[in-house]
């Protein structure tokens, strides 16, 4: 049987005395929720990735009608595979956005050194004034980074905010610096 012979040994020991050989009950505090509301807690995180696990807590209530802990549904959360992660932030893309994007990257492949030379790239940087970025958590599953519903996209060009820019390059080769503020209101 391929089984140690302690192992056998009690098994057999357990259908005498008790003619069964499933586990007896355990010591330890019941389980809270019942498999419905695992399942409802997993639904709900499911459809709707930024809601927290405190949040959900306050709305879950448990067999004898007591809201149930914040930690009791990560766990619920865990063993179904979901982990609160820091959400991928970025713009809001739609998919003609997408395509456009695709379009000019295919389109650029192929330069040479020579064609990139008579472009200049700068980067800007946005401060916002009205909002803070905050730290804000995402259900989800490995290798769920950048489904659509686990992103978290961002208006870029909404409230007060100060702007940095920076540009490098010129047709010459020479780099120049440029650097500004401006202030969106």
């Amino acid at each position: 049987m391929n089984v140690n012979r302690t192992t056998n040994f009690r098994l057999r020991q357990r259908l005498h005395e008790t003619n069964t050989v499933s586990d007896r009950p355990r010591c330890g505090r019941p389980r809270c929720t019942t498999q419905r509301q695992d399942r409802n807690l997993v639904r709900n995180h499911m459809n709707n990735r930024f809601l927290s696990a405190s949040a959900s807590s306050r709305h879950t209530r448990e067999r004898n009608n007591q809201r149930i802990s914040a930690n009791t549904v990560r766990r619920r959360l865990t063993t179904s595979g979901l982990r609160a992660r820091r959400p991928y932030i970025g713009p809001i893309l739609t998919q003609r956005l997408r395509h456009q994007r695709t379009l000019w990257a295919q389109e650029h492949a192929a330069w040479d050194r020579i064609q990139w030379r008579s472009v200049v790239l700068s980067d800007e940087s946005r401060f916002y004034m009205d909002h803070a970025d905050g730290h804000v958590h995402v259900c989800r599953r490995t290798g769920e980074r950048y489904q659509a519903d686990c992103v978290r996209e961002h208006d870029r060009w909404s409230g007060a905010s100060l702007m940095m820019c920076c540009c490098t390059g010129s047709p010459k080769g020479a780099y120049t610096l440029l650097a500004g503020a401006c202030l969106d209101l």
